[in-house]
């Protein structure tokens, strides 16, 4: 399923995403249906096997004429991060061969990690604010992974046990203050530098992690595009990796990495971010996320 978290007439609600443009309310549905549904908004990264279960019966067990009854178009609603409020966002560097290249940087032999603040996050259509001092802001595709299932020291043949489902991720970054203090945290920790969404494709639906393309479009322009089969380590060592030093929890965030064809390392010269931009990330059986850009006007 690929579940989305939205909001409609000043109320909150999730569904699943049938189409390109549309999507089945499932409180709606479930109440049309007078079925119990044990799938909530707030379980909705957290949820167990029952849940999703149930949730599939309920749009098994409806008529078309139900199913119309709970359809909306996504245009009439506002799409929301798919996790509101992320334990932890641990993100990767470097882990892509083909970006490691473009940067002349020797491949890792161990995970890079570093963290953004949940405080970063926003939705689709949800402006990225270009602070006035940021000179050289910058794009990062990545998959994201969602996290179902505590765990500490999971094996990698059992890392698809704690995974809930993935998710477009862009990470966002100041290059110019990244390069500066020599270290990542500041340069990617601003308000508004963690998009994400437009859903979560649970593991299900995702089909082969090792073999998704990964895209970029800046004004329609293609800058990003590449496949997860340019990874340095699967989603599966990330999470084995990861869970050797933090205990992962459900509903974290796990950004994993980016492909070569970065605006800092394009050539001749590069092409920063500006106000008016319009960024969008697509992988692979997941969809668009798409936000622009705005100037901070209070910097």
């Amino acid at each position: 399923m690929k579940l989305v978290r939205f909001i409609r007439d000043n109320k909150e609600s999730f569904g699943v995403q049938i189409d390109n443009d549309s999507l089945l309310d499932l409180p709606i549905l479930s109440k049309t249906l007078k079925h119990q549904l044990s799938l909530t908004l707030k379980k909705l990264t957290v949820p167990n096997q029952e849940d999703l279960e149930v949730a599939e019966r309920v749009i098994q067990d409806s008529t078309a004429e139900e199913r119309s009854k709970a359809t909306l178009k996504l245009v009439s609603v506002k799409i929301l991060p798919p996790v509101e409020s992320p334990p932890k966002i641990i993100c990767l560097g470097l882990n892509y061969r083909d970006h490691a290249a473009e940067q002349n940087a020797p491949l890792p032999e161990e995970p890079i990690i570093f963290m953004k603040p949940r405080t970063a996050v926003i939705g689709p259509d949800e402006p990225i604010v270009k602070p006035s001092f940021v000179e050289k802001l910058d794009y990062e595709a990545e998959l994201a992974i969602i996290i179902g299932k505590k765990g500490k020291n999971i094996r990698a043949e059992d890392a698809e046990d704690h995974v809930f489902g993935y998710t477009c991720f862009n990470d966002v970054s100041a290059r110019d203050i990244q390069f500066k203090d020599k270290q990542w945290t500041r340069g990617k920790s601003f308000d508004t530098f963690a998009p994400m969404g437009p859903c979560i494709t649970t593991v299900d639906q995702i089909g082969d992690t090792t073999n998704l393309w990964i895209r970029t479009r800046v004004n329609g322009e293609l800058r990003q595009n590449s496949s997860t089969r340019n990874m340095v380590f699967n989603v599966y060592q990330v999470v084995h990796q990861l869970s050797r030093v933090m205990t992962l929890e459900p509903g974290d965030v796990i950004a994993t990495g980016t492909p070569a064809g970065i605006a800092f390392a394009m050539e001749p010269e590069p092409k920063f971010l500006q106000p008016g931009d319009i960024v969008e990330i697509e992988i692979e059986n997941i969809g668009v996320l798409r936000n622009r850009v705005v100037a901070d006007l209070a910097t």
